[in-house]
């Protein structure tokens, strides 16, 4: 194929001979991927969400199931309905539901995303605008580990432009959503008159960039992780409460769950709370705790054990459902 995107050695090396779950949406992006991975020989299947909102989300589901039927694929399809309050940030959690439900059930182990070039510089300038430290300006790693499954981005250093060329030169179809180009939309409005002018003009040196501020990140973000069972987490707390909320935060991102500024405030307000009905996160005088949050019926002694181990109230059900025997946390915790 004629202008194939290059995989890096990373990428390749996590991907080969594992099972790996595309999430397809019949943009540009995604379809490139898709024509990539059966250049590379890479095994995958593919997960696709239909919101509805469109005429064309059904012609881009019947692409998807297509395109599976003819490169023999599995196509896990779901249609859902949301409300228009926040839309993206609900159809978001929406799609990462979906993709959690599907790995679990079927064991896959990579979840890969066509995000690129374009979707990393727009992320930066969000972040530059809201006001942020190097470790949230960067939230794009091309590989990134989550609690089950591995989180990859193979075309993280192409433009969206090299993708579209890409997919004309080689008479791929594809579609547009035109609800990408409404400005009502922050993103939207920053990718028309910032990133997309900007990588125009400077792509070489704003990858170059990415590599450096990367390799920062990680002289930087050194969290203390003291335990890691199941989905519960320990972690040494910091005296910068900022470097406290940046572990919360990627150990959340873990668990599926994006953390908004209002809901890092009150974390760091209430040091003890539940995010979302869904993780509980405590904030003790040494120690930062997260996990599931789980209401569950516990007996006397179990409460008991947790009290003498000073395990905060609300990571407590989590650990009677999922764990119970506390042998692994006395000699941490003691």
């Amino acid at each position: 194929m004629e202008l194939l995107p290059k995989l890096s050695k990373e990428s390749l090396s996590v991907l080969k001979d594992q099972k790996n779950l595309l999430a397809f949406s019949a943009g540009v992006d995604s379809t490139a991927l898709f024509f990539t991975l059966l250049e590379y020989k890479i095994d995958f299947d593919i997960a696709f969400v239909n919101y509805q909102t469109r005429e064309e989300s059904f012609l881009e589901e019947e692409y998807a199931k297509e395109l599976a039927l003819k490169y023999d694929k599995k196509a896990f399809i779901k249609r859902v309905k949301l409300p228009s309050c926040n839309f993206e940030q609900n159809a978001r959690i929406a799609r990462y539901n979906f993709f959690k439900e599907i790995i679990e059930k079927e064991n896959y182990q990579n979840l890969l995303t066509a995000h690129q070039l374009n979707d990393k510089l727009e992320w930066f300038f969000m972040q530059l605008s809201k006001g942020a430290g190097v470790v949230e300006l960067l939230g794009f790693d091309e590989i990134r580990k989550r609690d089950k499954y591995t989180l990859i981005r193979p075309l993280i250093n192409y433009t969206k432009e090299e993708l579209e060329l890409f997919l004309k030169k080689n008479g791929i179809k594809y579609f547009i959503d035109k609800t990408n180009f409404d400005e009502k939309f922050k993103r939207n409005f920053i990718r028309k008159n910032f990133a997309t002018p900007f990588l125009k003009l400077y792509k070489n040196g704003v990858l170059r960039s990415f590599e450096y501020l990367q390799k920062d990140k990680e002289r930087i973000y050194k969290p203390s992780l003291l335990c890691k069972e199941k989905e519960l987490f320990i972690f040494k707390r910091k005296k910068d409460d900022i470097e406290n909320i940046r572990i919360i935060d990627e150990s959340v991102k873990k668990l599926g769950t994006l953390l908004s500024k209002k809901q890092k405030d009150e974390i760091l307000r209430q040091k003890d709370t539940v995010i979302s009905h869904k993780i509980a996160i405590s904030l003790k005088e040494d120690k930062i705790f997260i996990s599931p949050f789980v209401k569950v019926k516990m007996p006397k002694s179990f409460k008991e054990k947790c009290r003498i181990l000073k395990i905060p109230p609300k990571i407590r059900g989590y650990l009677y459902k999922e764990i119970k025997d506390l042998k692994c946390l006395e000699k941490l915790l003691c």
